[in-house]
C-alpha cells in the first residue's frame, strides 16, 4: 500500500530480468527461476519487504542476495544507497554487468551475505532476500542506531517475515506473514 514502493515497482521493467522463454510470465505475481537454483521473488514479496524497510531517500541499505538485481533496482528507485552482496559467482557477475546497462549502479560485492559487510557498516537498513534458519547476529550488529533489518526466518520450506528495529542495546522484533524463499547460503 506504500505509494513510494508501488511507484518504484512501476518504474522497473521486470521482464528485463527474465529469460526469453519466460517473458510472457514476467508480470505475474509469482516467483520464477533465474538460474543457479535461485529465483526472482514475486512482485508482492518485493513490495512487502520494501515497505517493511521504511526506506527514506539517502538510506544506506545492505541487500543480502543480489540474485537478478531486481530488488536492488527497486531500492535504488526509492532513493536508497544500495550495497548488494551475492553468494553465487555467476549471478553476481551477471547482475554486476547487467544493472548498469539499465541505469542502476548499486555497490556490488561477491561473498557470504550471512556475514554482511562489516567494513561498510553501519547500515540504516538491511534486507535479506533468502530464507535464514536464524537471525544472524553479524547482521544485527551492522545496523545503525534506529536501523531496520527485514529477513525471512524459518525452515527450508516456509519462513516468517521478521522485522528487527535496533533501539540502543535492544532489538525489537515484529513477525509478519509466512513466505517461501530459497535458502540463505553461507555460514
Amino acid at each position: 500500500s506504500d505509494a513510494r514502493v508501488l511507484s518504484a515497482i512501476g518504474k522497473v521493467a521486470r521482464h528485463l530480468f527474465f529469460d526469453n522463454a519466460l517473458l510472457e510470465h514476467a508480470y505475474q505475481d509469482k516467483a520464477f527461476p533465474i538460474g543457479e537454483g535461485q529465483t526472482i521473488s514475486q512482485p508482492y514479496t518485493v513490495a512487502f519487504q520494501s515497505e517493511k524497510l521504511e526506506i527514506k531517500a539517502g538510506d544506506k541499505v545492505l541487500e543480502i542476495g543480489t540474485g537478478s538485481g531486481y530488488q536492488a533496482c527497486i531500492l535504488l528507485e526509492m532513493g536508497a544507497k544500495v550495497y548488494t552482496i551475492e553468494y553465487n559467482r555467476k549471478l553476481f557477475e551477471t547482475a554486476r554487468s547487467f544493472l548498469p546497462q539499465l541505469g542502476y549502479s548499486p555497490y556490488f560485492f561477491y561473498g557470504d551475505g550471512s556475514k554482511g559487510l562489516p567494513g561498510k557498516a553501519p547500515f540504516d537498513k538491511i534486507l535479506v532476500t533468502a530464507g535464514a534458519p536464524v537471525i544472524p547476529a553479524t547482521l544485527t550488529s551492522q545496523l545503525a542506531e534506529g536501523g531496520i533489518l527485514v529477513i525471512p526466518v524459518g525452515d527450508r520450506d516456509r519462513q516468517k517475515m521478521v522485522r528487527i528495529r535496533k533501539k540502543g542495546m535492544s532489538l525489537l522484533k515484529e513477525d509478519f506473514e509466512n513466505f517461501a524463499f530459497v535458502p540463505l547460503l553461507g555460514e
